[in-house]
């Protein structure tokens, strides 16, 4: 149920919320369903998509980028489409998403992700079977439309993302650039809620001159990169001195080289993760002027 609320929300708060809310529905029916998992999976994709339709008009108000709260683990397992589920949970395809109406996106997670057939889907949400199934079909042309062209294979991206973290540790200038994508964005998801940056960084020399003048200094006052999955992608929780998370880094990899750099520091996205560090107190201690010889 957390699988599927999750990533028509793209947010693990509503779909806790959501599973909770389906599972109370569940207990308090008076009759037993004829199968569990369809009345489940049907009930909290309902529960989900009202929850989306009043969360878009908050994502429309939303200050700066929006991004999907990172979430470290999927908790639906299927060994065989391991890679699949990875792809459809990364940050890339549920901004993707976004770009659909609720029903599409409803409609594309639980048939072109959770393999449910035509008829699960449509009781699901409350459509025909020729309605989902032309649902279906716009929603996997917007997909398709914005997919790239090739993605690295899991052992690359591990590969690559280690050399980024060493590099970004090092402030290595040099380094960083050469694991970049010419063309490579860097952008923040604070929600003014956190320092973050004012556009998008653009293009190999600023993000890696950006990187490189700014992880250094965070090192120094006892910041530290803990390496984690996320989404389903390479990345890293950053952590103050007192191990609270300050915020998250996640990398899209394509075609040997980084080519999207997302960081989710709004803290109402992080509790999930831990205890939260002070964003702004943070970064005035990054700012503030070292005395010389220090």
């Amino acid at each position: 149920m957390f699988s599927i609320a999750y990533r028509i929300l793209g947010s693990v708060s509503e779909a806790e919320d959501a599973v909770q809310e389906t599972w109370l529905r569940f207990e308090a029916s008076p009759t037993e369903p004829r199968s569990v998992r369809a009345y489940l999976s049907a009930a909290v994709t309902r529960v989900a998509i009202d929850v989306l339709r009043s969360a878009r008009v908050r994502r429309e108000e939303y200050v700066g980028p929006w991004f999907p709260e990172p979430l470290l683990a999927d908790p639906y397992e299927d060994p065989a489409r391991s890679a699949e589920l990875a792809d459809s949970v990364s940050m890339a395809a549920l901004l993707l998403l976004e770009r659909l109406s609720p029903l599409e996106r409803a409609v594309f997670v639980l048939r072109e992700v959770f393999d449910f057939g035509f008829p699960e889907v449509a009781s699901a949400v409350g459509r025909s079977e020729a309605a989902c199934r032309q649902l279906a079909v716009r929603a996997r042309r917007h997909m398709a439309a914005g997919r790239p062209r090739f993605e690295a294979d899991r052992e690359e991206r591990e590969e690559l993302a280690s050399r980024f973290f060493d590099a970004l540790r090092e402030g290595d200038v040099v380094a960083l650039r050469d694991l970049l994508a010419a063309d490579v964005s860097m952008v923040g998801d604070g929600g003014g809620k956190a320092p973050q940056l004012s556009r998008a960084v653009v293009g190999d020399r600023n993000v890696a001159g950006l990187l490189a003048s700014v992880f250094p200094r965070m090192i120094r006052i006892d910041v530290t990169l803990e390496r984690h999955e996320l989404n389903g992608r390479p990345g890293a929780i950053v952590r103050d001195r007192d191990g609270r998370v300050l915020h998250t880094l996640a990398l899209d990899i394509l075609d040997g080289r980084i080519q999207t750099i997302r960081s989710v520091i709004n803290p109402d996205k992080l509790g999930h993760l831990g205890p939260v560090a002070d964003a702004w107190a943070v970064d005035r201690e990054v700012r503030r002027p070292r005395p010389p010889g220090a």
